[in-house]
């Protein structure tokens, strides 16, 4: 799903809202979770799951199509955890597809 398309099912299930207010909406929610991120802070949606950002330390790795050592940089990457809710939803539905 694109966030276009999360706006409409949004817009959607709440008919009383005004589709720009759910676009603003959406982009808040977003923005907020992306600023927490840059600050090192842990986001928490409890039943969904946690978004953190963790450090990939420097290191020295190979450029596959040439074989040559690379020199690659700390850096600071988003990370997901899924919600023990969310884990068992995701396991009963593809339990039920097979």
């Amino acid at each position: 799903m694109i966030r276009s398309e999360l706006v409409q099912k949004l817009a959607e299930q709440n008919d009383t809202l005004l589709h720009s207010d759910i676009e603003r909406i959406v982009d808040t929610f977003f923005s907020t979770i992306a600023q927490a991120l840059i600050a090192n802070t842990r986001v928490e949606l409890r039943g969904f799951g946690a978004f953190a950002s963790r450090t990939r330390h420097a290191r020295v790795a190979r450029n596959p199509r040439t074989g040559a050592t690379v020199s690659v940089a700390a850096k600071r990457v988003p990370h997901f955890k899924a919600g023990k809710n969310l884990a068992l939803r995701i396991n009963q539905s593809a339990a039920r597809s097979f």
